[in-house]
């Protein structure tokens, strides 16, 4: 079982397929195991890596830092694997830890697909979206049994994903995401102006349904990176790469190939 001891933690990683490296960073309700609809579509091209978070899955948080480590955390297995760059692919809260790896390493990524998330950026238009947003909408689908992240849609015409989805979320059951989620907050304080500094390839993708992270907060980012693309998804909610696979996977390889060739 592939284990990297990382400072105050331990990360479970796994590595399938050859090629440049593709590295998945999940959201707050997933774990490795959330990219089974993408490794087998990349891992012919890339070497595709997934892993678990520190303090979720299988990955261990033995000093309490949760969500300040994740870019650290990154780093260290991305050392470990021995890859000059690597193409990040973040969904949701992956964005915070790609976004800030990018900052201290920006030599080491050759492109960024920020998948509803804006990460740490923040911006008057970023903040607006968020303080727009509707704060019970979230609480409203959990009390009938529905993941704010899968959102109603999916749960009614998809029933088995988002029973699925729901189990994978159940494989971190120590973890305390209320807390998570306003250390998320928290860390969400990078002016986009130094991000578009950066300067990178960026894909922006949102589903147009999502009611975690708004869809104007993600366009908004797009527009104030100088070499991002925006792509909306009709009737998909905050997981577009769970909902929509074959949108998103056809998203993400035309992508991929312009900055390969």
């Amino acid at each position: 079982m592939p284990l990297l001891d990382v400072a105050g933690g331990r990360l479970y990683y796994e590595t399938a397929g050859s090629g440049p490296a593709l590295i998945f960073a999940h959201g707050l309700g997933g774990g490795h195991l959330s990219w089974w609809q993408q490794v087998p579509a990349f891992r012919n091209r890339y070497t595709c890596v997934t892993f678990d978070h520190r303090g979720f899955g299988m990955s261990e948080d033995s000093d309490g830092r949760g969500a300040d480590a994740f870019a650290d955390d990154l780093a260290a297995l991305i050392n470990h694997l021995g890859v000059e760059d690597v193409r990040l692919v973040a969904q949701s809260m992956g964005g915070w830890t790609s976004l800030a790896y990018a900052l201290h390493h920006p030599g080491r990524v050759r492109a960024l697909v920020l998948a509803s998330t804006t990460g740490i950026a923040t911006a008057p238009e970023i903040d607006a979206a968020f303080a727009a947003q509707d704060p019970a909408a979230g609480a409203a689908l959990f009390a009938r049994g529905i993941h704010p992240a899968c959102g109603e849609r999916l749960a009614r015409e998809q029933p088995a994903l988002h029973h699925l989805y729901l189990g994978i979320d159940g494989l971190s059951p120590n973890l305390d995401k209320e807390r998570l989620r306003r250390t998320l907050g928290r860390m969400r304080a990078t002016p986009v102006e130094r991000i578009a500094a950066l300067r990178l390839p960026v894909q922006c993708i949102t589903g147009d349904e999502d009611v975690v992270i708004p869809p104007a907060a993600v366009a908004a980012l797009a527009a104030a990176l100088p070499n991002a693309r925006l792509e909306r998804i009709p009737a998909a909610g905050h997981s577009t790469y769970w909902e929509r696979p074959e949108t998103f996977n056809r998203l993400l390889a035309a992508f991929l190939s312009e900055v390969d060739g």
